[in-house]
């Protein structure tokens, strides 16, 4: 049988940015008419009134300095706070379909690949525009690929776990090259009216050929050493919304329609588990944590991924070490690790491992562990 590789990466960037300075400016502006317009109930101590944010709050909170996003206008508008996207018809590409197209022309060139080689399409996201056809689908037929296409949620693992199925479908002969598409519209789940998360998510999309070593002709090739996949329930990160919420007569716009979380228990019981589940994984394939050369985790949070790398190595956790965009591309959910991998690979030497991972809502966690040849 001959190895898996990632023989090619490709990044879609949205069109627009929004800065911390931006995005308190409207956040604030929203917080004080809401605030005018209930106060009678703030004075009569029936509704609580809510605060402002501030730069300095977000920074130190999560590390993000700005995230891109495919609309903002919308977002910054007071009086409305999420995205402004224009709805397609049918016969159009719809706007999932197209930043993952972009993302896998990106990932081809970088294989040397045409859609007439690829025999599989993963459309692996945190979020889904609709039921059916399946993204991956549309994906497949706008390249011209053959084969199969299917998509896949595992939230903010989907990436990982999008990976995994690949390398187990080239193994089985099910496929000889596929390409995993984590395409990332974050905005449209984000509550951008919660002072607690409304910093949190960014726009992009991803891009990953897997293939057969025999068949890569790349100049930068990743072998696939091993990958290891876990879930365990729980209700600390969680969104609602679903085709479902017609039929119980739901308000569709209520606060568990989008994003929210438990932040502080996320971080005290997600960490653990991270740091576990990468140790046990490089065990299995006879590697310690201070062979890994770098990890590219999950970007959701700065403090989190350093403590999860200094929990593994013990010693100090450097840019080098495990890469940081959150800064630049905030939360990008599926999309964040193969950011730090599309970004943060081509400098190491041949031989080097590194571990590529995430984690988030389910709870979920996979790595995926590679050596460049």
């Amino acid at each position: 049988m001959s190895a898996v590789v990632i023989s090619g990466t490709g990044l879609y960037q949205p069109p627009y940015t929004i800065t911390n300075a931006e995005l308190v400016e409207a956040f604030n502006a929203y917080v004080d008419l809401y605030n005018a317009e209930h106060a009678a109930e703030i004075e009569a101590g029936t509704l609580t009134a809510l605060g402002h944010s501030s730069v300095e709050f977000i920074e130190k909170a999560s590390g993000i300095q700005q995230r891109y996003v495919m609309e903002k206008s919308g977002i910054l508008d007071p009086t409305r706070m999420y995205p402004r996207l224009k709805p397609r018809g049918d016969d159009e590409l719809s706007i999932l379909a197209e930043i993952g197209v972009e993302a896998a022309k990106k990932a081809m060139a970088a294989a040397g690949k045409t859609g007439a080689d690829i025999d599989a399409v993963i459309c692996s996201c945190s979020n889904l525009q609709r039921a059916y056809p399946a993204i991956a689908i549309e994906i497949q037929n706008a390249i011209g690929a053959k084969g199969y296409g299917y998509d896949m949620n595992v939230a903010c693992s989907a990436a990982t776990f999008g990976l995994e199925q690949a390398v187990n479908a080239i193994k089985s002969g099910s496929a000889k090259c596929v390409l995993v598409i984590n395409p990332e519209i974050t905005s449209g789940h984000q509550e951008w009216r919660d002072r607690d998360c409304h910093f949190i998510f960014g726009d992009v999309a991803t891009a990953t050929i897997v293939e057969r070593a025999d068949t890569a002709t790349s100049s930068e090739q990743w072998e696939v050493l091993g990958s290891k996949l876990a879930t365990q329930f729980s209700n600390n990160i969680r969104n609602n919304f679903g085709y479902l919420n017609r039929s119980e007569d739901s308000d569709p716009t209520a606060r568990d329609k989008t994003f929210r979380q438990e932040g502080r228990k996320v971080f005290k019981e997600v960490v653990p588990i991270a740091a576990a589940h990468i140790e046990s994984e490089l065990t299995e394939l006879g590697l310690a944590a201070t062979d890994v050369r770098r990890y590219w985790l999950h970007q959701a949070n700065l403090s989190m991924n350093q403590l999860i790398v200094k929990r593994l190595t013990g010693g100090e956790v450097t840019p080098d070490v495990a890469p940081l965009i959150l800064d630049e591309y905030a939360n990008t959910s599926s999309a964040g690790s193969i950011i730090a991998f599309h970004l943060h690979k081509s400098d190491l030497a041949s031989g080097d491992v590194g571990v590529i991972c995430s984690f988030g809502a389910g709870y979920s966690v996979g790595c995926v562990v590679v050596r460049k040849r």
